[in-house]
């Protein structure tokens, strides 16, 4: 993919003078395009956050149903075990008044109908409230386990993003102090490339150096497929002063980073579906523009790198 954006970088070059205004609103187009999609990754990121927050806490409300369900069954089953203690001492009672008048024997029957009744109602509620908490286990079971996929699938992504942050490092190793730089945060990786690595001043067509930083990137990015890779060019704050093809600064970081895009479509093994490349100026900064070290800093292309969500997207959708 480095590769291909190099090319047609080196391209654009070539033929800048002959460029329509056709072709330069179609890349403001493509441009627009690519910030929206851009947008629309970082959307899903929040919704599946959100998604997974919503989740816990619909299972946090069904283990504290559970719990009361639980502590009802038990008083039931307690009033139950009472209720039929008490049947086992009227039943005694009742053999020893037996014996006596058939007012106190006709009385005690009545008591022993009414707790035999009582007794049956209570079974009732009883086997109810099991019922209850059999369904509200299983619900819980569900959430639980619903959880514990997105949990081994967003783990899983976190670790295919460390195992990729690595690769890359160990490619570029040669760049380390050459203005290169390699972070993984929120669950994405970010490969830093400050502009002296890559371009001239004003120039958007990469250097023998910063191509070779590009295809070695590509070479990994070539075997992880599953990889989406946004390209940001940025700028510093200096107004852009050449004349001819770029009218500004949002020009050039836009040239820059399709630039890189190119180089990394030469690689065949990374599929141009992936690949976004995106402009965003002096409107990003990292560093102070008030220093020449700062304005350095801010002159970069940023490489970021985000795991798809397909399977999150599914196991959310079930």
């Amino acid at each position: 993919m480095i590769k291909k954006l190099t090319f047609s970088a080196m391209m654009l070059i070539l033929v800048a003078s002959c460029v329509s205004p056709k072709v330069y609103k179609d890349l403001e187009n493509k441009y627009i395009e690519l910030k929206d999609e851009n947008r629309k990754i970082t959307d899903e990121n929040r919704t599946l956050a959100d998604a997974k927050t919503k989740i816990q806490n619909e299972l946090n409300a069904l283990q504290k149903k559970y719990d009361e369900a639980l502590a009802n069954t038990n008083k039931l089953q307690g009033d139950y075990d009472a209720a039929l203690a008490n049947l086992e001492n009227l039943k005694a009672s009742y053999s020893a008044l037996e014996k006596n008048s058939s007012a106190s024997i006709a009385e005690n029957s009545k008591k022993n109908r009414e707790l035999l009744a009582q007794l049956e109602a209570k079974e009732q509620a009883l086997a109810a409230e099991n019922a209850r908490l059999e369904n509200l286990k299983k619900e819980l079971e569900d959430r639980s386990n619903r959880v514990a996929e997105l949990e081994s699938v967003i783990a899983s992504k976190d670790a295919a993003m460390t195992a990729l942050k690595d690769a890359i490092s160990k490619a570029l190793t040669d760049f380390e102090g050459k203005g290169l730089t390699v972070e993984q945060r929120d669950g994405k990786v970010y490969v830093s490339m400050e502009n002296k690595l890559l371009f001239g001043s004003g120039s958007w067509a990469v250097g023998s150096e910063g191509r070779r930083a590009v295809e070695q990137l590509g070479s990994v990015l070539g075997v992880n497929p599953d990889i989406a890779v946004l390209i940001e060019g940025h700028t510093d704050n200096v107004p852009y002063q050449g004349s001819g093809q770029l009218s500004d600064n949002w020009d050039l970081s836009t040239k820059r980073a399709t630039a890189i895009v190119n180089i990394l479509r030469e690689n065949s093994n990374i599929s141009p579906e992936n690949l976004t490349a995106a402009g965003r100026g002096e409107f990003a900064p990292i560093a102070s523009n008030e220093t020449v070290q700062g304005k350095a800093k801010n002159r970069r292309i940023e490489v970021i790198l985000t795991p798809k969500l397909d399977e999150l997207s599914k196991l959310l959708n079930e």
